[in-house]
């Protein structure tokens, strides 16, 4: 081991490896805390060349290879429990070889999401994929993942936005792909392939991104919904009126672990049990009347009980932690996490389900409930009570996994909408996924990881 060490140190430099106790523990887990990190050293290379140089000297030893990002995911994607080498991207952080004409930029898998969204901006631009990890996610993991947020429902997921990838092999190899072409009609598209792979694939290194004009007068309005089955008539109701570029929603519950967290007052008098956040663009007086038009009309209705709407760019950014600052509240208790899609034409009758199934058989545990409903993704949360033994909670939520994904799957819908799959929801794919396609899949991961030293466990078994 020692002489893996020193040869590492001869690629990175001394001050980037590290088997420090403290280092071992931050760097082995994320977000999800609900597995023991158990690696084995800690390694941060400056670029490309380096990576491959790592990854080759990693398969000649069989060293397994845990890519890390800013380890904000939520399914342990980024945990390391079997002494393997965590390989950080912190280091590749740079934003390079803007082109105005194209408007693309090409980023390091280490560039954190609000850094090119603040990039972006300072060349009055727009990067629009956004999320409460903005400001820790890095551009690697999202792309790794997929990664979706808050305004999917107007300008897609990750995916949308990376027209190339440069990638290192299992082997060591170093591949560029797509080049940033808008169109490529040469065999097979390698990148979409890497994109959602989380690591078991290739680690990805740079990546060009695509940015785009900044929304006009994005407005905020938040409403207070009497029940389930209001959320997604709000949204049907709506769509006709305004152009959304996001609808969220979350539970009186969540709204409380925020308010605790951040030490912010509540956005009205009486509370609700649910609530609906909505962003729309709007440049003109008329968008303005509709919105309240549709607002009036959805009160008639009893859809809503009440309502606030942004006067300014603060107040929008205000509204916004209510819904942004959940995940992060309830980190420390550690949830049980279920991020769930259907089409969101289904949401409320799979919400109804979902929560009538938790509520008859967890009425002790307490459920945190968001999402984004208008692209039809949810999350469930069960929270950890402080007093039981993480594993016992572990072994009592995942007694509710399958029942839960039958309702799902009965709705056709999908186990992991954002998150990915990683450890967490490994063991149930094929809930969402039929024989055949996990066979291709598990064949795609033998091509191209025949020794499995890429992100091993993930995924597949």
């Amino acid at each position: 081991m020692s002489d893996f060490i020193n040869q590492l140190k001869d690629i990175v430099g001394q001050d980037y490896v590290s088997t420090t106790t403290d280092d071992l523990a931050v760097y082995g887990q994320d977000w999800s805390r609900l597995y023991q990190p158990n690696p084995s050293v800690i390694v941060k290379p400056a670029n490309t060349h380096q990576v491959s140089e790592v990854v080759k000297l990693c398969a000649q030893h069989q060293v397994a290879i845990v890519p890390s990002g800013g380890r904000t995911g939520l399914s342990g994607g980024a945990v390391a429990t079997n002494q393997e080498l965590v390989l950080s991207l912190d280091r590749l952080n740079q934003i390079t070889q803007f082109n105005s004409v194209d408007r693309t930029v090409s980023c390091g898998a280490g560039v954190i999401t609000e850094q090119l969204q603040n990039y972006a901006k300072e060349h009055e631009l727009f990067y629009p994929v956004d999320f409460a990890s903005a400001g820790s996610s890095q551009i690697g993991g999202n792309i790794a993942t997929n990664a979706g947020g808050i305004k999917v429902l107007k300008y897609g997921l990750t995916r949308d936005w990376v027209s190339g990838l440069t990638v290192v092999t299992a082997s060591g190899d170093i591949l560029t792909l797509n080049n940033g072409l808008v169109k490529n009609a040469t065999g097979y598209d390698l990148r979409h392939l890497i994109i959602g792979s989380e690591g078991t694939l290739a680690i990805i290194t740079e990546a060009i991104m695509k940015l785009t004009n900044p929304p006009q007068e994005p407005t905020v309005m938040l409403l207070a919904v009497p029940d389930l089955s209001c959320i997604s008539q709000l949204l049907e109701h709506f769509q006709p009126y305004i152009s959304l570029m996001a609808f969220e929603f979350f539970s009186q519950a969540a709204l409380d672990k925020v308010m605790q967290q951040r030490s912010i007052k509540a956005p009205f008098n009486e509370t609700s049990h649910f609530y609906v956040l909505i962003e729309f663009e709007n440049p003109t007086e008329s968008t303005l009347d509709n919105a309240f038009k549709a607002f009036e009309i959805a009160a008639e209705n009893e859809w809503l009980q009440d309502g606030i709407i942004s006067q300014s760019h603060q107040q929008a950014e205000e509204l916004w932690q209510y819904r942004e600052g959940i995940s992060e509240s309830i980190s420390h208790y550690p949830p049980y996490k279920n991020d769930i899609s259907v089409m969101p034409s289904q949401v409320g009758s799979f919400l109804k389900a979902v929560d009538e199934f938790v509520s008859h058989n967890y009425p002790d545990f307490e459920t945190i409930w968001f999402g984004h409903i208008g692209d039809g993704n949810l999350h469930l949360n069960i929270l950890k009570p402080e007093t039981m033994p993480l594993e016992d909670f572990k072994q009592e939520c995942s007694k509710a996994n399958p029942e839960i994904f039958k309702i799902l799957q009965s709705f056709n819908g999908s186990i992991s909408a954002e998150h990915g799959v990683g450890l967490l929801k490994r063991d149930y794919l094929s809930f969402s996924r039929s024989e055949t396609e996990i066979a291709l899949m598990s064949g795609i991961k033998k091509v191209l990881d025949p020794q499995n030293i890429l992100n091993p466990g993930k995924v597949f078994k």
